[in-house]
């Protein structure tokens, strides 16, 4: 019988392997969005996070504040996003969505979320509902480790 840790172990390598192929799945639908793939996550940490300032958007998508400042460019060329002044700060801006920006990633949330109800239609009612109490089981682990209390 395998120990705590071997299983723990398995079951990470399986969600891992699965997470990414998932991502990748689910990608596929990104580029309906019209806006390349670096824009695409931007944007969303923009409009789930925003307003940030352009270094916390670069450490949440873990690049360089240049690269970080030419997607903004881009994405406010688009007219996707907007720089504003910081309210707290007058010398600081932040980079917030606008609603033509908001529009698009949700159109391209849902296009991903379809995907995904396309996918998970294959499987049987039983099935589908071990996929959201594991989906619901691995949040509650994001939730406590990005609270301190974990891993």
């Amino acid at each position: 019988m395998p120990t705590r840790n071997a299983t723990i172990e398995e079951a990470a390598d399986k969600i891992h392997s699965a997470a990414i192929h998932l991502l990748r799945y689910a990608a596929k639908e990104d580029a309906a969005a019209g806006i390349g793939p670096a824009r695409l996550s931007a944007l969303s940490v923009v409009v789930f996070a925003g307003p940030l300032t352009l270094g916390e958007l670069a450490a949440a998508e873990g690049v360089r504040a240049p690269t970080t400042s030419r997607i903004v460019s881009g994405l406010e060329d688009a007219g996707l996003v907007r720089r504003v002044a910081d309210a707290a700060d007058r010398r600081s801006v932040r980079v917030a969505a606008t609603t033509k920006g908001t529009r698009l990633l949700q159109r391209a949330r849902r296009r991903r979320i379809d995907a995904l109800v396309r996918l998970l239609g294959g499987l049987d009612a039983g099935d589908v509902a071990v996929v959201a109490a594991a989906a619901e089981l691995v949040e509650a682990a994001l939730r406590t480790a990005a609270s301190g209390r974990g891993a």
